[in-house]
């Protein structure tokens, strides 16, 4: 593990693990703390009660942030309208050319969205792009017919989160660079939207603990009287 740096031990004695702070606290705390030489990824890190191996308790959904994720996204789009997909923001778009594309180890875009029909073919690279979080989901809103708003909700914010093995969700809600109530909104609405993934099977407490964190920064962690209601 290599050794941390004189910015971040300054900044990891400036946050005392045993504290907890509420949301609007956390989010000036942060910002208050040294900052990286580019413009750190802000994000919620949360540990939810469910167990990851039982379907039925997957957790996994978009929101769509009023201020925005901060981030340019490339977006690429399955369809045989290509010229509609182009026109309304998509990077790159086609159907069995983008296939043999990606086949041939191509997958530098952020964003795949396709339409229900093409996901036919769509599937037959679901080993490709599944393991990279790429695959498109009906569930994130990614398998639509309705590709012009699909690409505007993406381009303009629409952030995708998923329950991974440690039972943890990983939402990113904006950049250092925002101010505290562009961060303090994208948050709230991160929190809403997870709240209303609560499985009916996840017994006990469906969050244990959350913790706000940039990219180069301790975490921020938040009092349980933030989220005892999701």
């Amino acid at each position: 593990m290599g050794k941390a740096s004189k910015r971040y031990n300054t900044a990891l004695g400036e946050v005392p693990r045993e504290t907890r702070h509420n949301l609007e606290d956390a989010v000036k705390t942060l910002l208050s703390l040294p900052a990286a030489k580019f413009d750190e990824t802000v994000e919620l890190s949360v540990n939810l009660g469910v167990d990851p191996k039982n379907t039925a308790q997957m957790v996994r959904g978009t929101v769509n942030l009023p201020h925005g994720s901060g981030k340019k996204l490339s977006v690429v789009v399955f369809t045989d309208n290509v010229e509609e997909a182009r026109e309304n923001g998509a990077d790159e778009a086609g159907l069995d050319d983008l296939l043999e594309k990606i086949k041939g180890g191509w997958t530098d875009f952020d964003v795949a969205i396709s339409t229900t029909e093409a996901m036919k073919k769509v599937r037959s690279v679901a080993r490709i792009l599944g393991p990279k979080g790429l695959m498109p989901n009906p569930k994130s809103g990614t398998v639509t017919d309705d590709i012009p708003s699909s690409i505007q909700a993406v381009k303009s914010g629409r952030v995708e989160y998923k329950l991974d093995k440690g039972s943890n969700v990983a939402i990113v809600i904006g950049k250092r660079s925002f101010n505290s109530e562009q961060l303090l909104e994208n948050a709230r609405a991160a929190l809403d939207s997870l709240g209303k993934q609560h499985p009916e099977g996840c017994k006990g407490r469906f969050v244990k603990n959350i913790t706000l964190s940039s990219s180069m920064s301790p975490g921020v962690r938040l009092s349980s009287t933030e989220y005892a209601h999701l």
